[in-house]
């Protein structure tokens, strides 16, 4: 009678008592909200309906939430069905709110919609279940409607609307929108929390904005935050990624170590190795090892990613062998970075050989890292099959066809060079111009080359030229031949 799915220290719990619906629903509950086994939850309310128990208006938000921790539609639509039956939707708020967000979590804001529009009277958690999970399936004009739409709103709202602007990259509207939250939310009593602020420090470490993201610290410090492991994580990634390194050093070095994970270790890890600083990066990682914390994927890639930026072959060797035997399965992330270092140090026979024995396709980063090396290094038959592979992969990027276009130059096959851009033209693929951005008073300003539409292009051109004399007299300076040897 009992589903064999059920664990044996359930099995303990429920032997030679009488099942009950008032029995079943508190270990349903604690079921739901465990992080590795929610699926239990079914076993037990499969084992209720077996036991011809009715359910109360408690099981149902309890499933829901398990449903929506495992992200399964198949569950949420079987579990649908089940509370309608028994005429509780969309009457119970407490059931209706649930299942909305059960919905959401799924991915399904459809239906998350037309359950909410059931609902006669929806409530603030109704409202914020459906902008979650219009938020968390990047449909960001839709969250944002349901944001505007809302009768009142709390700081829940406003973290889901923000987190969404960050997770789709409308990092400046994430801030805009806190901005937004500290002037009209105040009077409302809505302050930021732990969940607003590791998101609005997304959006600054995404932006490089430092000036902001130092502000941001001090706001966390004025309003008397608890730094807790998740807000030091994303100071110390803000930091890295906005290169300012000594303060994400002083923010890691403030954590005491045993309450250290693997995300804070490898955002250390990765901020030092985007800024080039190799060996520090594989010091931490000696400290992390000796800590006590277990390296995993992500710490491996921001390792291999710094043997790239300083041309460490071997210790890249060394360390995808190490992953291996951690019992890690290599991603096809490790195996660009393995070619990157070798394709970069010259041996290309030795990368290509990687990209050989790869387990699974390689992607256009793993082409892409070959390419360069073969352009770099001038090896010109294999960097026209690889060039060839990335415009199939990517006949829509501009790049590819110029990569391929690249090669042909370097062996001085004009005619093919100029068909490469050619048939980009043909199809369609426009170059995308490079551009710079500096921040500056507060304010963005974008150029791109030779572009003159900003509204100071007459000042800082003169600006340029000036510079550019003042660089050229200094060329022409006699030199004492003693320097001569150091240049």
């Amino acid at each position: 009678m009992r589903p064999p799915l059920l664990p044996p220290h359930l099995l303990r719990r429920l032997d030679g008592r009488t099942l009950s619906t008032p029995l079943l629903d508190p270990l349903i509950r604690t079921t739901s909200s465990s992080p590795s086994t929610p699926h239990h939850s079914f076993s037990l309310y499969l084992l209720l309906l077996r036991s011809a128990l009715r359910p109360s208006h408690l099981t149902f938000p309890f499933l829901g939430r398990a449903a929506a921790r495992l992200a399964s539609p198949r569950l949420a639509l079987s579990l649908h069905a089940h509370p309608l039956r028994l005429g509780l939707l969309p009457w119970d708020i407490y059931v209706a709110n649930s299942l909305v967000h059960m919905y959401a979590a799924c991915a399904l804001p459809d239906l998350a919609r037309r359950l909410f529009d059931e609902i006669p009277r929806p409530n603030l958690v109704s409202w914020n279940a459906l902008l979650d999970g219009y938020a968390k399936c990047h449909d960001l004009l839709s969250a944002r409607c349901v944001f505007d739409r809302m009768p009142q709103r709390d700081v829940v709202s406003w973290s889901a609307m923000i987190d969404g602007c960050v997770k789709c990259g409308e990092h400046r509207e994430a801030l805009a929108l806190f901005e937004m939250m500290e002037t009209t939310g105040a009077g409302n009593g809505v302050r930021a929390n732990d969940i607003t602020m590791v998101s609005v420090l997304g959006a600054c470490a995404h932006l490089g904005d430092l000036g902001r993201g130092r502000q941001m610290h001090r706001y966390l410090q004025e309003r008397g935050f608890l730094l807790n492991l998740r807000l030091a994580t994303s100071l110390v990634d803000m930091y890295a990624k906005c290169g300012a390194i000594s303060e994400a050093l002083e923010v890691f070095r403030a954590m005491p170590v045993t309450s250290t994970d693997v995300l804070i270790w490898n955002a250390v890890i990765g901020g030092l190795a985007v800024h080039g600083l190799t060996m520090e990066s594989v010091q931490i990682f000696q400290e992390m090892q000796h800590s006590g914390v277990v390296p995993d994927e992500i710490t491996y890639l921001g390792l291999l990613s710094a043997c790239v930026h300083g041309g460490l072959v071997g210790e890249a060797w060394r360390l995808f062998r190490s992953l291996e035997a951690q019992g890690l399965r290599p991603h096809v992330e490790h195996y660009a970075c393995l070619v990157d270092v070798l394709g970069r140090a010259g041996r290309l026979e030795e990368a290509y050989g990687v990209v050989k024995s790869m387990p699974m396709e390689p992607n256009v980063s793993v082409l892409g890292a070959l390419l360069n090396a073969c352009h770099l290094h001038g090896w010109v038959e294999l960097g026209e099959v690889v060039g060839r592979q990335l415009v199939q992969l990517q006949p829509d990027h501009d790049g590819r066809y110029i990569g391929l276009s690249n090669i042909y130059a370097i062996a001085r096959r004009w005619q093919e060079a100029k068909k490469a851009r050619k048939v980009m033209e043909e199809r369609g693929v426009k170059k995308i111009p490079g551009f710079s951005e500096i921040d500056v008073g507060g304010r963005l300003h974008r150029f791109i080359a030779h572009d003159k539409a900003h509204s100071g292009s007459r000042e800082i051109y003169a600006l340029l030229n000036l510079i550019t004399v003042e660089m050229k007299m200094k060329d022409d300076v006699v030199i004492p031949e003693y320097f001569c040897t150091y240049r």
